[in-house]
């Protein structure tokens, strides 16, 4: 009886501690990643200062990144890369209007060409990169 006892006790303790350990776990994936920061903590050293900017992504990352999945294959009419047919009538349009169209989209191509993180400036050096390839 003694062991049963002893057991049950050993049991019991090692239910507790795994039911406590698990909750302790899902309390800390719950917890808010916010914090709060206030001058003169430590945190707040670039409180006031000017944000990082990230460096702009060239023509062909944003190419390869956005543009590649339409204008590799052709899909919906999109002219392909390094097809001087296909970009003839486009060429002729001048380099604002084709960075127009993809600024603000044109037929079936949508606007940003799907690259909504994407600057107005980077999207003009995707077109650039597009047309050194003809």
């Amino acid at each position: 009886m003694k062991r049963l006892i002893a057991a049950l006790a050993v049991c019991a303790t090692t239910s507790v501690w795994a039911v406590t350990a698990g909750s302790d776990a899902v309390m800390e994936r719950l917890k808010s990643p916010a914090t709060i920061c206030v001058m003169g903590d430590a945190c707040a050293e670039n409180l006031g200062a000017a944000p990082v900017v990230a460096s702009a992504r060239t023509g062909d990352q944003v190419y390869n990144g956005a543009c590649a999945a339409c204008h590799n294959s052709g899909a919906a009419g999109a002219p392909k890369l390094g097809d001087a047919g296909n970009w003839a009538g486009r060429v002729d349009k001048g380099m604002e209007t084709l960075v127009s169209h993809v600024v603000n989209g044109y037929n079936a191509m949508p606007a940003r060409g799907l690259c909504g993180d994407c600057s107005d400036e980077e999207l003009a050096a995707a077109v650039s990169y597009m047309l050194d390839a003809l």
